[in-house]
């Protein structure tokens, strides 16, 4: 079978894939990594502030509606949903929150987390929206480095594709024939790779910003994720076996192989390709920084201030704090990461 079809089950396999298992948390301490909404409480306060002022550049419209995809366990809309509610009641009253979660045990997490919140937060998949809405936004956090992909390796001065096999017990690597998508691909951007040189083909990346786009008439589609541009990813040495790795108790593995279901699978995303999905659907780059710098720009010290003047607890305290550095310094957390911003004009 593709690798893409592999990892599809070992991800999301109803029963035993990864982020479907009930008996498993991925993220945080107990699980294999962690995420910047359960990181800090200032990253989501501080994309409500960006949010809001999101809101006013679309002529403060009555009904708004954020769509998150992936939206695991709900940290991230509570944490937006309170900020409004506390600073900006009035974009509160217009929102409607769309959970798009592939889990059904997240989902069931999210849904009791985000019961408070009656009458503002809905569940359902972008796939299933038929109509879109005049005004609203599509954002999503370390989602598309987790969609299945094509391995593509250049053998014999031809493109081929890295397969899944079975020797014995075990799964094993094959070499086949390049899947008749990702060939159509691999084409359209003129890929060259060197002999024996692996890249990485994540389709899902294409139909997913495509149908971002089409889910909105006016509005902005916010991908927070880690990646690199592609010529970076194809030209740099130590990536010339590709960006896919697997993660187990935050440990990085080397056998992408083991423990189907049992660990993280992730790659390095191709902010051009992403830019370029997002032109063709429509949509226009307006920003794309680092994150850390995103946060601060936006406010994420002012954020920290405020909650430190009303928490008299110490150790919360402390704990904010520690969060926020995670946030700002250069080696931090959300150094790592990117946030791309495009807009989607009537």
């Amino acid at each position: 079978m593709s690798f893409c079809e592999w990892m599809q089950a070992a991800l999301y396999d109803e029963d035993d894939g990864y982020y479907c298992r009930a008996d498993r948390i991925p993220q945080g301490r107990a699980g294999d990594y962690r995420t910047a909404p359960e990181t800090s409480p200032l990253f989501a306060a501080t994309f409500a502030r960006y949010i809001s002022k999101l809101f006013t550049d679309l002529k403060w419209p009555t009904t708004f509606t954020i769509f998150e995809a992936g939206a695991g366990r709900g940290e991230f809309a509570q944490g937006v949903l309170n900020s409004l509610i506390a600073d900006a009641p009035e974009v509160f009253e217009a929102t409607n929150y769309v959970i798009d979660e592939v889990s059904p045990a997240a989902g069931q997490l999210a849904a009791e987390r985000l019961s408070e919140f009656a009458g503002h937060v809905t569940f359902q998949h972008l796939a299933d929206i038929n109509q879109p809405v005049t005004a609203g936004i599509v954002f999503s956090n370390e989602l598309i480095d987790a969609f299945p992909v094509h391995r593509v390796i250049r053998r014999d001065g031809e493109l081929r594709e890295l397969n899944v096999g079975l020797n014995a017990d075990d799964f094993v690597w094959i070499t086949g024939e390049l899947n008749e998508r990702a060939e159509e691909y691999c084409q359209r951007i003129e890929l060259q790779l060197s002999e024996g040189q692996i890249a990485e083909v994540n389709l899902g990346a294409d139909e997913f910003i495509s149908r971002a786009a089409s889910v909105i008439e006016h509005g902005f589609v916010i991908t927070v994720d880690y990646g690199a541009e592609r010529n970076e990813l194809l030209s740099w040495p130590d990536r010339s076996e590709g960006t896919l790795r697997a993660f187990h108790r935050h440990q990085l593995v080397s056998d992408v192989l083991a423990r189907p279901g049992q660990q993280d699978l992730t790659t390095t995303i191709d902010w051009t390709q992403i830019k370029e999905a997002g032109h063709r659907a429509g949509l226009r780059t307006v920003r794309f920084e680092r994150l850390d710098r995103f946060l601060i720009e936006e406010g994420l010290l002012d954020e920290m201030l405020k909650i430190m003047r009303y928490t008299s607890v110490q150790s919360e305290a402390l704990r904010l704090s520690t969060s926020a550095r995670e946030m700002v310094l250069p080696y931090g957390l959300a150094a790592y990461f990117q946030v791309l911003v495009q807009e989607k004009s009537v």
